[in-house]
């Protein structure tokens, strides 16, 4: 059960697994949690708390209990509300924070600042307070890192479990260099050529599929069919830190080469469990009105339709393919799907050295890692080191590819909830 059908990456996660589960026999459903306003402002509360940050500054002890019993959950193409309800009485709770557990950063300094920063402040501990009530009787509890366990849970009722990302979605599938531009052409992100295909991809059902829709998008022009660009996939939400980036850029970046900025997410009001993104996307676009005009002119704050989910996938798979370097420059992190995807691609990847993201990079191998994620600096410096050496940039990406390959692919995962279920469903005999 999770509280959107599409976009963020816990609904791209079970948009792989789910099928994996129900073919291998599991007696799997998908239930999306229906809430108003009110809810959503609750879980992105919860959500900023469990990441160690404020927020918007609330609480909920008190003001959320009517909203316990309050939202709903609908079904993914099957079961109607009653039968809903009935599953979700059955169902007993567990936690899922979307991300993941194995390997570290080699460098004992960075260890320790990772470890310092992975340490529960008080705003998550009373995050995990309101929520423990819901999961201490469940067989297990189920956590994307060691390090987000919670220790009011008894260690034996804990498991980990990595997220991962489907290497046949839309998303992922390989696309030659030919459809990539035609599809960044598309969808009013790069310039056409006369010789472009048609910017087709593949669903997730083996039909063909055509990218129509064009991205909104904040730019002085489209970009050039050979500019370099640095790209950051994510969400309209303050963690994701689109502010920082842009500054990091326009003052440590675009000073010293000619690469563009592409900062791509969904519409502002295409999460529907996110009320924060319309004004973190303001304050985006305030920072980029601010810049001199030949560093604004190469910042693009692209909004990717989500009407079809997959046709926003492929536009995504093409961006990712077609950057020169890619950065996950957050605050906070669970795991960080989009890098996993980046990696996948063979992409050299910049990101801050916390949650998820650390256990995915090994430093100075498959990506580069910034001690502190606020230092717009540090963050300019590895991306015009890997700018500047291509060479070493397309070492990283081939290692990056082969980590994920490992470590990061849906079937991995399956094959750790099976060994997960199937002791827990012996156990109802």
């Amino acid at each position: 059960m999770n509280s959107t059908a599409r976009g963020g990456g816990v609904a791209e996660l079970l948009a792989a697994l789910m099928p994996l589960a129900r073919g291998a026999g599991v007696d799997a459903r998908w239930l999306v949690v229906r809430g108003d306003g009110a809810f959503f402002a609750l879980t992105k509360r919860l959500h900023n708390h469990l990441h160690g940050a404020e927020g918007d500054g609330g609480g909920w002890a008190r003001r959320a209990r009517p909203l316990r019993r309050g939202p709903g959950a609908r079904g993914r193409g099957a079961g109607r509300p009653r039968a809903a309800r009935r599953r979700r009485a059955a169902a007993r709770p567990a936690d899922r924070r979307a991300d993941p557990g194995p390997g570290r950063p080699r460098d004992p300094g960075r260890l320790a600042r990772a470890r310092r920063r992975d340490r529960p402040n008080a705003a998550v501990r009373a995050a995990w307070d309101f929520l423990e009530p819901f999961v201490r009787h469940a067989d297990v509890c189920v956590f994307s890192r060691p390090a987000y366990a919670w220790d009011t849970i008894p260690e034996a009722r804990r498991a980990v479990i990595a997220p991962s990302i489907d290497p046949l979605s839309p998303k992922n599938a390989d696309l030659d260099d030919a459809t990539v531009a035609a599809i960044l052409a598309a969808a009013g992100l790069a310039d056409a050529g006369a010789a472009d295909p048609p910017p087709a991809f593949t669903r997730a059902d083996g039909t063909p599929g055509v990218v129509r829709r064009r991205a909104a998008v904040d730019r002085a022009r489209p970009l050039g069919r050979r500019e370099p660009f640095v790209l950051q996939v994510s969400r309209w939400d303050a963690l994701k830190d689109p502010v920082g980036v842009i500054e990091g850029f326009a003052a440590h970046v675009a000073p010293a080469c000619d690469a563009h900025l592409v900062y791509a997410g969904p519409p502002a009001d295409g999460v529907s469990d996110d009320p924060e993104a319309g004004a973190v996307l303001e304050q985006a676009r305030a920072c980029r009105d601010r810049l001199p005009t030949e560093v604004r002119d190469r910042v693009h704050l692209a909004q990717i339709p989500m009407d079809d989910p997959e046709e926003n996938a492929a536009v995504i798979n093409a961006l990712q393919r077609r950057a020169a370097v890619v950065v996950q420059k957050s605050l906070a992190e669970g795991f960080g799907l989009t890098v996993a995807e980046a990696m996948w691609k063979a992409r050299p990847v910049v990101a801050s050295a916390l949650g998820g993201l650390q256990d995915q990079i090994e430093h100075g191998r498959s990506g580069l890692l910034l001690d502190d994620p606020r230092d717009g600096a540090a963050l300019g410096a590895a991306v015009l080191e890997l700018l500047g050496d291509p060479a070493r940039a397309a070492a990283m990406g081939r290692a990056a590819r082969e980590r994920v390959r490992h470590e990061f692919l849906s079937d991995r995962s399956l094959v750790d909830y099976l060994g997960l279920l199937g002791p827990l469903a012996g156990a109802g005999d």
